[in-house]
């Protein structure tokens, strides 16, 4: 299970504004896997153009460091790879933030993301398949172990397990199935 603080500096913040957002990354493959170092979150968000206010009232400037205005609605505006960082300046923990834009893969991440209770907090956390597809497409590009080892967990220890039929169906639309096979017969 991950960091309850990483959790409660990021996620806290996320539930009193009522997006929709799933944890992904290392921190989401934590709760179907094996826990490993971290020391941030990484979060697929929803944010209008208009979000940058409320978010930067979720995260006070006494405590983070977070966008300002113009590059929130500039990042939201894009149709993919809208990203924005906020870092908790006494800690150095820090959430990336991923934008849906017009990705479909992460509108499914929301639209079937699971709350997983952690203490009081409920996280919401993308469906473990969409977890094993984003970073099997980062090792694709960048060639870490680390997702490997993240992925492996995954497939041997998810509970409930994953949906294989429609892991291999995401994997042939994102053309990563033959990675896939060649890398997990």
């Amino acid at each position: 299970m991950p960091k309850a603080d990483l959790l409660s500096l990021f996620v806290r913040p996320l539930n009193r504004l009522g997006w929709a957002y799933a944890v992904t990354g290392a921190v989401g493959s934590m709760f179907y896997a094996e826990p490993r170092f971290t020391n941030d979150i990484d979060v697929v968000v929803r944010i209008s153009s208009d979000g940058g206010p409320a978010l930067r009232e979720a995260f006070p400037e006494s405590e983070f460091y977070r966008p300002g205005l113009e590059e929130i609605a500039v990042e939201a505006l894009r149709p993919s790879r809208g990203h924005l960082n906020i870092i908790h300046l006494e800690s150095g923990l820090k959430a990336d933030l991923y934008l849906v834009g017009a990705d479909p893969l992460n509108e499914w991440a929301l639209s079937a993301a699971r709350i997983i209770p952690v203490g009081d907090l409920p996280v919401r956390v993308a469906p473990p398949e969409y977890l094993v597809l984003r970073k099997l497409a980062f090792y694709r590009e960048g060639g870490s172990e680390k997702h490997l080892r993240d992925i492996r967990g995954i497939l041997a220890l998810a509970d409930p397990p994953l949906d294989r039929d429609l892991l291999l169906r995401r994997l042939v639309d994102a053309g990563l199935d033959a990675l896939f096979r060649r890398l997990f017969p």
